[in-house]
């Protein structure tokens, strides 16, 4: 599975304004319908529950949430880079400002798990994640990330 499959160009938002987790998660959900034609209200409230179970704030400025809902007909992706660095209770208590947000269909199983390894791992990289915070536009973010994949595809 590649990024390119489930996160579209129009899914990239770079400098996007949010001052809390709460603000973010309904720019998330708004942009999920924009794209994807996802019920807002849904997308926002799967990704509140999912959070309450914990955190997906992975560390170092970047949080993977993710949430499985109905009316997904494939796993999809977002990706945000915030403006200014939020909140968002992750590991080690470190703002974030970068944010992949994958959504799935409730039945999705190992395949959403293997697309949030997929999508950690790449996040997880210093340098990549100094290419996605250099960036200037939606679509250089979108360059970075698909590329990354690719070249770490098995």
């Amino acid at each position: 599975m590649e990024i390119r499959d489930i996160l579209r160009t129009d899914a990239a938002v770079c400098n996007l304004r949010a001052t809390s987790k709460k603000q973010l998660f309904q720019e998330i959900a708004a942009r999920a319908a924009e794209v994807y034609g996802l019920e807002a209200r849904a997308v926002f409230e799967a990704l509140l529950e999912r959070e309450r179970l914990g955190g997906t704030g992975m560390g170092r400025g970047v949080a993977a949430p993710h949430a499985r809902l109905a009316g997904v007909e494939a796993i999809r992706g977002l990706f945000m880079r915030l403006e200014k660095p939020i909140d968002f209770d992750a590991v080690d208590d470190q703002p974030v400002d970068l944010v992949f947000t994958l959504l799935a269909p409730e039945d999705a199983g190992a395949d959403h798990l293997r697309a949030l390894a997929r999508v950690s791992r790449a996040l997880r990289d210093p340098a990549v994640c100094a290419k996605l915070r250099s960036c200037n536009d939606a679509s250089a973010l979108y360059a970075v990330l698909t590329e990354k994949i690719a070249s770490r595809a098995a």
